[in-house]
């Protein structure tokens, strides 16, 4: 198994760079967010909370559809 990349914010004097915003950000991160949330959704489901697994599917779903669309070229 490989291990995850790890990518670090650009940070200025403490802060996050101007150009970052929560957008970029979970983009820069989009498949650890998904990760987590399977995870969440595979825990939940163990734990016999399918309606709560589902909810979390459905969110990962939501940007997994998202990001797939921004990727698309135009028609």
């Amino acid at each position: 198994m490989r291990a995850p990349a790890i990518r670090t914010a650009r940070w200025r004097r403490g802060r996050l760079a101007d150009d970052e915003t929560v957008a970029s950000i979970a983009q820069l991160y989009l498949g650890n967010i998904l990760y987590a949330l399977e995870l969440a959704a595979t825990t939940l489901a163990e734990q016999g909370k399918p309606d709560d697994a589902a909810y979390y599917r459905g969110l990962a779903r939501k940007l997994a559809e998202a990001y797939g669309r921004s990727k698309s070229p135009p028609p």
